[in-house]
């Protein structure tokens, strides 16, 4: 008998888990929002706060999603009432509710044990999958690699307890924790969605619906004065709407549609490596043993569910 995870067959001769153009788009995506902690970080000196960061960064995005929303809006299925508040639940889950829970945490802990939390969500989609989804689980790859992803995390986290106050890497790590979690919940929603939509027109509305919802949350307790802000932050901002939002969100999506929502997330684990790296390059941050077999143990966790 054929084990089938997500939809897809293991036996199927004509599928690998890179799926054509999956794989590539899974890893683009991890490379955007790796880059993502980054660029909070940077910003963060020059005294702005989260959801007016967060603000700025969906503001910048707005047009791309406005365009591609309007240009979509004729292909896919039609939209029904009840869709739109699907996708209103979405993103709420998504763009709005895991950015302001992981801007929050960073601000308490490094980038690079930001990125290892907030990459609980692969196996967190996997496990929603499997518990309210009714989806197959593939233990020999995906259940060695959940176990050698969270050890990894687990290694940084001892990481960043020895080396920081640990108050401030436990309110940090449940915040980015709560963050992963929501998105987890995003991205298990989302696989139904666009099937029905399409990949870019479904991201384009979620976005939208995203930026909206941040926009009002910034508006009900911000004056406007607020987004005068130095230029630095603008620069910052203006680099996560296209580096770490606009590029990765489609390229998220499109691997989703090859994928399948927990294929494409674990291929993402590589995510927290370049946070790690470029966290230690722009940002100071040191890097230990313990993190660096954290990284291995992530690393391991890739290469077990990409074999065939």
């Amino acid at each position: 008998m054929n084990t089938m995870v997500f939809g897809k067959s293991n036996d199927d001769a004509g599928w690998r888990p890179w799926a054509g153009w999956g794989g590539a788009f899974a890893l683009v995506a991890a490379l955007g929002f790796s880059l993502k902690a980054i660029f909070v970080k940077l910003a963060y000196p020059y005294g702005v706060d989260a959801i007016t960061l967060l603000a700025l960064r969906m503001g910048f995005s707005l047009p791309v999603f406005l365009w591609v929303g309007l240009a979509g809006r004729r292909s896919g299925g039609s939209l029904a009432g009840r869709d739109w508040g699907r996708l209103a639940v979405l993103g709420c889950l998504g763009y709005y509710g895991a950015s302001i829970l992981d801007f929050l945490g960073l601000q308490y802990i490094s980038a690079g044990l930001e990125r290892l939390i907030l990459f609980t969500y692969p196996t967190l989609t996997i496990l929603i999958g499997v518990f309210f989804q009714g989806r197959a689980f593939a233990w020999r790859r995906e259940g060695v690699a959940i176990v050698l992803c969270y050890l990894g995390i687990g290694f940084a986290f001892v990481h960043d307890l020895d080396f920081g106050d640990a108050r401030s890497v436990l309110v940090g790590g449940a915040l980015v924790f709560g963050s992963s979690v929501s998105y987890a919940l995003y991205l298990a929603g989302s696989g139904p969605m666009i099937a029905r939509l399409g990949a870019m027109r479904y991201t384009a509305l979620a976005m939208l619906l995203s930026s909206a919802i941040t926009l009002v949350h910034f508006l009900a307790t911000h004056p406007v004065a607020a987004f005068v802000q130095p230029l630095p932050v603008y620069g910052w901002g203006l680099a996560m709407a296209l580096f770490a939002t606009v590029v990765p969100v489609f390229a998220q999506s499109a691997a989703i549609k090859r994928l399948g929502a927990g294929q494409a997330g674990l291929y993402g684990m590589v995510g927290p490596l370049l946070t790690i790296a470029f966290g230690w390059w722009l940002l100071g941050e040191g890097v230990s043993l313990a993190q660096g077999m954290g990284a291995a143990l992530v690393v391991a966790g890739i290469v077990i569910v990409s074999r065939r």
